[in-house]
């Protein structure tokens, strides 16, 4: 059984800016002229979301019942 520490951790994703013009050609392509992207991951390191505007990706977290927070 999880004690409430530990399933609040589960629940916590980092929201990351990345650099549009260090993801793959694909993705680039979609980015439709923005330099920055924020990505969502979760405590393991995988990518959830990929989002334009950073205030999104927090609504985005919280939304899913996540604690997000930014890293730097």
């Amino acid at each position: 059984m999880q004690n409430a520490i530990t399933h609040g951790n589960d629940r916590m994703v980092y929201v990351k800016t990345i650099a549009v013009t260090d993801l793959p050609r694909e993705v680039r392509d979609q980015a439709e002229g923005l330099e920055l992207l924020y990505a969502v991951h979760d405590a393991e390191g995988q990518q959830l979301a990929l989002v334009g505007d950073r205030k999104l990706a927090f609504a985005l977290a919280r939304e899913h019942d996540y604690k997000p927070v930014l890293v730097h």
